[in-house]
């Protein structure tokens, strides 16, 4: 079996299942008390701060445990926020962070708060001078991951921090998809991290905030973690992430390299083995192991099983991959496909032969579903027919990448200047149509209500 989904959880290193071993019979103990086996876990957990803190580029005074990255967001961004709260209750995010920072902006927001999404370009950035004109004389707090989950697009954090220092707002960054591969650059503020992105145990985050940070911690406290993050702390799990951390960046430089060229490869040959695909995300500012592409005319869901039934185990920002079938916030927010996309990202060790397969797996795969679906095998096989200047596509009640197939199937029955209205009341349409067009040269007309659903409406250009 071959795992290429490293951004949501990577293999457990081999240094992390050491430490986590070796810990169990040493850190067992309160470090809190003051007996031998107490005095022993205390050590353990300030070489773990000290060795974590030193990965960062921070004071160890400044870094806290938590039981996760999730936690770790929460928890900064409830307790700057709660800190400046005579300053004002604005909070920015940008429109592709982690559900972990969306959520707790939907939270603030329903306290009364007020919060600005800024929006990203194409690739899945902000433009720093964008991001900069959302700040406000009451903005409390500002977020802004280091690298996106979905398409490994790495985002300007060091620009966006200096427009924030120069306001005098704090910049929370999120950091869960880079650390391993190096220190945030830039002047931040706030800093959020997970154990599992790297190579450490699950359930063990990082929180920091730099001194002379307003910071109040919410919720109640006690005497662990200097009141940031309460409970007994997870002694062998935090050893094992400080070490796997450490590790892993000793191995960062040559790693990256590696993977960047098997990327690369998959980025460049997919669009040539695969007819109707769209890589997305940054081409050079990304992370080393990440690459995502959208197939047109496939469902998301189905080719995911079937490339688990080919030992290969991606993951997807899809609708249909969602418990809520909604589209992915992130492909949403970059105007691509939302159907149909896949995520590799390969964990450190990949090997070459593996990508290889799945460059030879991947087309015959791709052709089988959309088989099944009934798609056209490529846009040019539609035949042009000198018929009506408009169509209809009833596709009411039929999910992504249905309405976008059928819109397919029929471009070609008007003449060039029709139009094809495709009604559909699946929410993907209003994304996954306008981006159809984009690839396959059409005009994206808009979008006209209907009496169910909505109206999508394209012209013929070519």
């Amino acid at each position: 079996m071959s795992y290429f989904d490293a951004a949501s959880a990577a293999p457990l290193h081999p240094v992390a299942r050491q430490a986590l071993m070796a810990s169990l019979d040493e850190g067992w103990a309160d470090p809190a008390r003051l007996y031998r086996e107490g005095r022993r876990a205390r050590l353990l957990l300030d070489a773990a701060r000290e060795a974590a803190a030193e990965a960062v580029g921070c004071r160890a005074d400044e870094l806290v445990f938590t039981p996760s990255g999730t936690r770790a967001v929460h928890s900064g961004i409830a307790g700057a926020l709660a800190g400046r709260r005579r300053v004002g209750r604005h909070l920015i995010v940008s429109a592709v962070e982690h559900s972990s920072a969306l959520h707790a902006a939907e939270v603030h927001q329903a306290d009364g708060g007020s919060v600005t999404e800024v929006a990203v370009e194409r690739t899945g950035a902000v433009n720093p001078s964008v991001y900069a004109e959302a700040l406000r004389p009451d903005t409390a707090l500002a977020c802004l991951q280091s690298a996106n989950h979905e398409v490994g697009t790495v985002q300007p954090v060091a620009e966006v921090a200096e427009a924030c220092r120069a306001a005098g707002v704090p910049l929370l960054v999120d950091a869960a998809q880079s650390l391993g591969w190096g220190p945030v650059g830039g002047d931040w503020s706030l800093l959020a991290a997970s154990a599992h992105k790297w190579g450490g145990p699950a359930g063990v985050g990082l929180l920091v905030v730099r001194k002379g940070v307003r910071f109040a911690p919410q919720g109640p406290r006690d005497e662990r973690e200097m009141g940031r993050a309460a409970g007994f702390e997870n002694l062998p799990a935090i050893v094992a992430a400080a070490a796997s951390l450490r590790a892993v960046r000793a191995e960062a430089a040559e790693e990256a390299v590696r993977l960047r060229e098997l990327t690369e490869r998959i980025r460049a040959r997919v669009p040539r083995l695969v007819p109707d695909v769209e890589v997305v995300g940054d081409p050079e500012r990304r992370l080393p192991g990440v690459v995502t592409f959208s197939c047109l005319y496939v469902d998301g869901e189905t080719l995911l099983h079937e490339l688990d039934r080919a030992d290969f185990s991606v993951s997807s920002g899809s609708s249909c991959t969602s418990s809520t079938l909604t589209p992915s916030h992130v492909l949403r927010a970059m105007g691509v496909l939302s159907e149909g996309n896949i995520r590799v990202s390969l964990p450190p060790g990949t090997r070459q032969e593996d990508v290889e397969r799945f460059l030879a797996v991947l087309p015959e795969v791709v052709a089988g579903v959309r088989e099944k679906l009934g798609a056209p095998v490529s846009a040019g096989d539609v035949l042009a027919q000198e018929r009506d200047e408009a169509l209809v596509v009833d596709a009411l009640g039929r999910r992504c990448p249905i309405p976008v197939i059928e819109l397919a199937k029929v471009i070609g029955d008007v003449p060039v200047g029709g139009t094809v209205r495709v009604l559909s009341d699946d929410e993907a349409a209003r994304l996954d149509i306008p981006a159809w067009c984009e690839m396959r040269g059409q005009e994206y007309v808009g979008e006209e209500p209907a009496d169910r659903g909505a109206a999508y409406v394209v012209r013929r250009v070519s």
